[in-house]
């Protein structure tokens, strides 16, 4: 029994079966989600506690996000926008053998591509690092450290974006395990080379450089055996021209853009949060740390739940079935809404706590504390919205529409550098938090009125299950307020797990008077269960 039922799910047209299937394989990717970020918190506490937020950190956390930015053009972004869908009609409709050579050939372009774009990264290094970081020129120390890590962390990109097109193939059977697993290889291999390093090496973050490049080859492996089970093992193929590719690449240039709209957007943020003398020392790797924070609880249900209903929704697009579309769709967003809304309020009240049990030890201080709090405290504002475009964004690359989200990616790439510019000023590295959140916002909105006009509505129940949650969570919000001022304990751990969960609880009770659905399902099967 999962916890996570649609208002609509009783009535007699809703798609149980998919949405049952929905449920269960978000369930798996939740389970591996939690569990990676569980070892991703031990991993970043180990690296705050060894870099805080000074010279190594910076340099660390800006050369291993800049192959992580060419990971979303070739990676798990073209997987998601391009392959899946793809790979989802040659399943459905194409026999076994056109299937098998069509994914042959999708993996043999993705290995070339992949293996270009590296070996010119590791060439270009020292321009895209000045081009993203100019803030970096005025320490030729952090700049010359910053490009050696950047050469010795780019062949990652290899590893992981043949891993993200491993992961597009399960997805299409159906298999979620060693999708939802595999990222804790990343941090198992990092919070090894994290304690190697503090101890045996000169410069640690040189041996957390080594710890990235084994995490990306131990997730490829990961997927040998699983691969095999379900019948591929890779051959180079005969010819490289098909008309699948050719689909895939169609769908995958405005994607492209996309992803590039998007990576500006970040581009846009650690070019701010480098300008020290305007935020403040550490911008970027206090942007990191909340970052990590945020993407906890958007992991293990959000992105867990748009990985899982991208395959649903592209059947139920081949298929024509638009009515069921469109109730899937809703499914998903009432369920992230009712999940990311108290969230939002209890990490914005609760959020220097929060870093300071978390992060605030060895070279993370005070200061460390105060400017990732405060990042984090703005990002939460956009939690149901990075989520609900995950969703939003996979209904239109199901549709095969990757045009659309690409235009309104755009459009609030504008906005987020407008208004970066206006609140770094007075709210500093907060201010970047809070241009991201304001845009995210807009961007979700814009996506949900456009699929709202071409699927010709999205149900009359919405609007007042919003109401509902929104008022449960502002009584919760009140709530959690007045329990952190009132009750003294020595242990703040243990204080802040106690604060919030009494605030999950109060929310759920509040949405249950309220006859939320799924507080009443979730209280019925506790009831059931005693």
């Amino acid at each position: 029994m999962s916890i996570y039922n649609s208002s609509h799910q009783d009535s007699p047209d809703v798609p149980r079966d998919t949405h049952k299937s929905i449920l269960k394989s978000t369930s798996v990717m939740s389970l591996g989600t939690l569990t990676s970020r569980i070892l991703g918190f031990i991993r970043d506490v180990i690296l705050a506690r060894l870099l805080g937020t000074g010279f190594g950190a910076d340099a660390f956390f800006l050369a291993f996000k800049i192959p992580n930015l060419f990971r979303d053009f070739v990676g798990e972004g073209a997987t998601n926008a391009a392959v899946v869908p793809v790979l989802s009609e040659y399943h459905h409709k194409q026999k076994k053998e056109a299937f098998w050579e069509f994914v042959h050939v999708v993996f043999s372009w993705a290995l070339i591509i992949l293996s270009v774009i590296t070996i010119l990264g590791i060439w270009a290094a020292p321009v895209i690092v000045r081009a993203i970081a100019p803030g970096f020129m005025d320490d030729p120390a952090k700049l010359d450290l910053t490009i050696r890590l950047t050469r010795l962390m780019f062949p990652y990109l290899i590893f992981i974006g043949l891993t993200a097109y491993s992961m597009g193939l399960l997805f299409t059977f159906r298999s979620f395990v060693v999708p939802a697993f595999s990222p804790c290889l990343l941090n198992i291999a990092l919070i090894a080379a994290a304690l190697y390093a503090s101890r045996d090496m000169e410069e640690p973050v040189l041996g957390l450089a080594f710890g990235v490049l084994a995490g990306g080859v131990l997730q490829l492996l990961a997927y040998v055996g699983p691969l095999k089970k379900i019948g591929f093992t890779f051959k180079w193929p005969q010819q490289m021209a098909h008309e699948g590719a050719k689909k895939v690449g169609k769908l995958l240039v405005p994607r492209m853009f996309g992803a590039g709209v998007y990576q500006l957007t970040v581009l846009i943020d650690t070019l701010c949060a480098s300008l020290a003398t305007i935020v403040g020392a550490g911008g970027i790797a206090a942007i990191y740390y909340a970052n990590r924070i945020i993407h906890f609880p958007m992991g293990i249900f959000s992105v867990a739940l748009a990985s899982a209903v991208l395959p649903a929704f592209s059947t139920l697009a081949h298929e024509e079935t638009y009515d069921n579309l469109k109730k899937t769709l809703v499914f998903s967003l009432e369920n992230i809404f009712f999940i990311m809304c108290p969230t939002i309020i209890v990490t914005y009240l609760l959020s220097e706590p929060i870093i300071r049990v978390l992060f605030e030890r060895g070279e993370f201080g005070a200061y460390s504390t105060a400017v990732t709090s405060g990042a984090l405290a703005f990002y939460a504002f956009g939690l149901f919205a990075f989520g609900g475009i995950k969703v939003m964004v996979a209904a239109f690359h199901a549709l095969q529409d990757t045009r659309t989200p690409v235009i309104v990616a755009a459009i609030c790439l504008v906005i987020n550098a407008v208004l970066n510019v206006i609140l770094m000023f007075p709210l500093k590295i907060s201010g970047i938090a809070l241009a991201s959140s304001i845009a995210g916002t807009i961007d979700f909105c814009i996506l949900y009125a456009l699929m709202y006009k071409r699927l010709g509505g999205l149900g009359n129940g919405m609007k007042i299950y919003i109401v509902k949650v929104i008022f449960a969570a502002g009584l919760t919000g009140i709530f959690e307020y007045f329990m952190w001022q009132r009750i003294e304990m020595s242990n703040e751990f243990i204080k802040l797990l106690f604060v919030g969960l009494s605030g999950f609880v109060v929310y759920g009770l509040v949405c249950y008077v309220m006859k939320v659905q799924q507080a009443d399902k979730i209280v019925k099967y506790l009831m059931n269960k005693k």
